[in-house]
C-alpha cells in the first residue's frame, strides 16, 4: 500500500487546502461552536472538502475531524486509512497569529506511517517519505532532525491550552541546562521537536488523534518519540529511553476512544 501513495500528491492536496484556508484567513469570517464547544469556521469545512476529494483516488477510508462520526465497530477492521485534521489550531486561526496547520496522516493499523503538516500562513511544510522526515521552508528542503549547538533545554508547550499540570511537569524537570519555555499553536509543537528546534513537548491536556497523527509520523521518522505520559517518569529517563522504548508506550491510533492520553514528545 505504501508504494501506491504518491507523497508529492498528498503534499499538493495539503497545499491546496492551505490556499483555500488563506482566502478566508485574510477576510472577516464567522465562528460557530460544535457540541464540545470547540470553534468551527468555514475554513475548516472547505479544507475538509478539498482534502477528502483529493484523497478519494486512493480508495482508503478517511477519518476527519470535520467528517462523520464513524463507529469503532466500522473502523476496527481498517488496515490502512487516512486521518485528517483539515485545520488544526482553529483558535490560532481565529486569533490570526498564523500558528495553524493542515494535517494529513496515513495510519497503518495503530501507527502513523506517513505524515504531511502544512502551515499555510508561514508557507512551511513538514512531511515524511517511507524512511525519513523533512522540512520545506523558503524553497529549501532539509532532512530532519536539524542539529543545534547550544546548552539550553528548549521546552515547547501549547499557546492556547497551557494548564497547571503541564507547568508543574516543566518546573519539576531537573537539568544542568538552562530551561527555556516556548509557546506554539497546533501540531507545530510536535514538528519543532522533530526538527530539533525544541527538545521536549509535554502535553498534559486533552487532544484528539487527528490533532497529532500527521506530526507524530514526522516525529517518528525523525528519530524522536511520542510517549504516553506516566507520572513517575523523569526527563532524564526519557532521554535514556528514547530509541529503545523499554518501559513507555507510544501513542496508538484508531482506538475505540479517539481521545489521546497525555503524552510527551522527546
Amino acid at each position: 500500500m505504501l508504494n501506491q501513495i504518491d507523497i508529492d500528491d498528498v503534499i499538493a492536496i495539503a497545499r491546496k487546502a492551505g490556499e483555500e484556508i488563506m482566502k478566508i484567513y485574510t477576510q472577516e469570517f464567522d465562528v460557530t461552536f460544535k457540541e464540545d464547544q470547540s470553534p468551527l469556521t468555514l475554513a475548516d469545512q472547505i479544507a475538509h472538502q478539498v482534502i477528502t476529494e483529493g484523497l478519494q483516488k486512493y480508495q482508503l477510508p478517511i477519518l476527519s475531524e470535520e467528517g462523520r462520526n464513524i463507529p469503532f465497530e466500522e473502523r476496527a477492521s481498517w488496515e490502512y486509512f487516512w486521518m485528517v485534521d483539515p485545520l488544526d489550531g482553529t483558535k490560532e486561526f481565529i486569533k490570526k497569529n498564523g500558528e495553524f496547520t493542515v494535517n494529513i496522516a496515513l495510519i497503518h493499523k495503530n501507527t502513523p506511517t506517513l505524515g504531511v503538516v502544512y502551515a499555510p500562513a508561514i508557507d512551511t511544510l513538514y512531511y515524511t517519505d517511507h524512511t525519513s522526515a523533512y522540512k520545506v521552508e523558503h524553497g529549501q528542503t532539509t532532512k530532519l532532525p536539524i542539529s543545534r549547538n547550544d546548552d539550553k533545554l528548549l521546552i515547547v508547550a501549547s499557546k492556547s491550552h497551557l494548564n497547571e499540570e503541564t507547568k508543574s511537569f516543566i518546573d519539576a524537570i531537573e537539568t544542568d541546562k538552562e530551561k527555556l519555555f516556548l509557546s506554539k499553536g497546533s501540531s507545530l509543537k510536535l514538528c519543532m521537536v522533530a526538527e530539533g528546534s525544541a527538545d521536549l513537548y509535554p502535553r498534559l491536556a486533552p487532544t484528539m488523534e487527528w490533532d497529532t497523527a500527521a506530526a507524530d509520523a514526522i516525529v517518528r521518522k525523525s528519530g524522536k518519540k511520542t510517549y504516553c505520559y506516566q507520572k513517575e517518569i523523569e526527563y532524564s529517563k526519557l532521554l535514556s529511553l528514547n530509541g529503545c522504548n523499554q518501559t513507555l508506550t507510544l501513542l496508538q491510533y484508531n482506538k475505540r476512544d479517539l481521545l489521546n492520553p497525555w503524552f510527551i514528545v522527546v
